[in-house]
């Protein structure tokens, strides 16, 4: 275990590969060394203090990928702020909760995110802020909130322009760096990250140095990354997948890190391309829009090696295909809740294929993983589904003044419940099944979407297929399932009935299906199953009348 925190990383970082790239922007043509990176975030954790930052204050930050978030997560592991990462999706509702409900004081956003302009929202949750001096905000709704700081050069009232913030830095001296530098603990919090909020409102997970800086090593480690590897990263940092499997996983291993700004299929393979990556981060919905995408095969991918699929389960054709025909012969599954910070389990970069696209592999070091009835609490043998229960260093310090919520999620004996249906195999490897709550109960049988899923993804016609449970008075439940076509395929409801039979048991075979050319999605890319299920019940109550 690595008694560090975030910024002793980089130092030591620098110092052992000085010359190695450590990130690069290639839409801006901007490329910086570990070294450079050392100095460019000891700037900022100056400037951070110079504004008035103190150590264990809460820092939101709202943008896509961009180049300040990256030195913002790494100079606040310098200087003690803790990092309040905000869905990019957020629309001015759920910032004025997260703001309020994190006592976060300062606010840095980017201007504006697919159509959404932060600018004007901020001014809508903050409506003194366009009469307030830079820095010296006074909000009704938002009593702690101080200032906010916009990653341009643009003016807006009371709003600092990155340069106007990273000016505080010529207050602080070197020294006064380094007395805050060396009074963080490992076990402090150094980011608190809000849970998507499929259930009731979004919980705030308390995550410290200790966690994030160990979960990204063994990632890394579990990938064999070196400072001879370049890590593409496209998916969004305000997640875990981002800013521990991404970044942390990198920069405690030396590796570059080749970064998008914001997913798009083929700039990501261009990138892969053009700066020679040897891994590829993604949920398995971008893996298959880069796959299908229509230059792909004039895309050279053969500097693949590794990288991580993970936010939601994998299909088998998928990885097949991402080893077969991208090169990544050593892709990982990685599998984890952001309580965990985030990783749990992995497939290992030796692991065969089978392995690799039916589990998602073996805890990693250091933590403890068990596998639990829900209704009786006790462990169950291996090969009987149950609810997965973790344990170790990984484990949150608790969600943001929210006790009840902690308590319900960590047990008196430290074991954080999942909420996952999970099976272990007489090898140790563990295969998730789906969510408690998924789980469908059809006329007393209890059926797992996922495997449903799997079968239907073996129609060569079939590009993505998602199966919900839909209320049905005789049988307590019924299946739907929801199909994405490849482009040019058709197929109906029927053809898919017939393609079932006598392959799958007759009361696993859905009984509506419907067609769609996308599903709805998170910002990191999850599907939200939730959102499918009240569309289905609609649908299903509608063909009825």
């Amino acid at each position: 275990m690595l008694q560090q925190t975030v910024g002793e990383v980089v130092r030591e970082r620098a110092a052992l590969h000085p010359g190695t790239e450590a990130y690069v922007y290639p839409e801006y043509g901007i490329r910086k060394t570990y070294k450079e990176f050392d100095e460019e975030t000891d700037r900022l954790a100056k400037a951070f203090i110079g504004i008035g930052i103190e150590k264990g204050e809460h820092v939101a930050i709202w943008s896509d990928n961009k180049r300040e978030w990256l030195l913002s997560q790494f100079a606040t592991g310098k200087m003690g702020g803790v990092l309040v990462t905000v869905n990019t999706s957020y629309q001015s509702s759920e910032l004025e909760y997260l703001l309020k409900q994190s006592d976060s004081t300062t606010l840095i956003l980017g201007e504006e995110f697919k159509g959404s302009n932060y600018i004007d929202i901020i001014n809508t949750v903050c409506p003194e802020l366009k009469n307030s001096q830079k820095g010296r905000v006074q909000s009704a709704e938002l009593p702690k909130f101080k200032r906010v700081i916009v990653m341009s050069e643009n003016q807006y009232p009371g709003i600092f322009t990155w340069s106007e913030f990273e000016a505080f830095a010529n207050d602080v001296s070197d020294e006064q760096l380094e007395d805050r530098f060396q009074s963080m603990d490992p076990d402090d919090v150094i980011n608190i990250q809000y849970t998507s909020g499929t259930t009731g409102f979004p919980k705030g997970v308390m995550l410290t140095h200790l966690n994030v800086v160990n979960n990204g090593k063994l990632v890394g480690d579990t990938m064999n990354l070196t400072e001879q590897d370049r890590l593409c990263i496209p998916v969004p940092f305000f997640h875990c997948f981002g800013c521990v499997l991404g970044t942390m996983a990198a920069v405690t291993h030396s590796t570059t890190m080749v970064i998008a700004e914001q997913f798009e299929p083929k700039r990501v393979l261009q990138m892969v391309q053009d700066e020679k990556c040897t891994g590829l981060h993604g949920v398995p919905t971008m893996f298959i829009a880069e796959l299908n995408h229509p230059d792909f095969a004039s895309f050279d991918t053969s500097t693949l090696r590794t990288g991580i699929m993970a936010g939601s389960p994998c299909p088998i054709e998928v990885m097949k295909k991402v080893i077969s025909d991208m090169g990544a012969t050593e892709i990982t599954i990685a599998y984890g809740q952001t309580e965990s910070s985030p990783v749990i389990t992995q497939t290992r970069a030796d692991d065969d294929i089978e392995k690799r696209v039916s589990t998602v592999g073996k805890p990693h070091a250091e933590v403890e993983v068990k596998i639990i009835d829900p209704a009786t609490g006790e462990t169950v043998p291996a090969g009987v589904p149950g609810e997965l229960c973790t344990r170790g260093y990984h484990i949150m310090k608790g969600y943001y003044q929210n006790e009840e919520a902690t308590k319900n999620a960590i047990d008196p004996e430290g074991w954080l419940h999942t909420g996952d249906i999970a099976v272990e195999d007489e090898d140790g490897y563990i295969a998730i099944t789906g969510r408690i709550k998924d789980m469908v109960i059809r006329g007393g049988e209890n059926i797992y979407p996922r495997e449903i899923e799997e079968f239907l993804y073996s129609h060569s016609a079939i590009q993505d297929v998602q199966v919900v449970g839909v209320p049905d008075p005789k049988y307590g439940e019924e299946l739907m399932a929801w199909i994405i076509l490849k482009e040019g395929e058709s197929l109906d409801a029927e053809e898919l009935r017939d393609y079932c039979m006598g392959k799958i048991s007759r009361h696993k075979i859905p009984r509506y299906f419907e067609f769609t050319k996308e599903y709805p999605m998170t910002a990191s890319g999850k599907i939200q199953k939730f959102k499918l299920r009240e569309l289905s019940v609609e649908l299903t109550q509608k063909s009825e009348v």
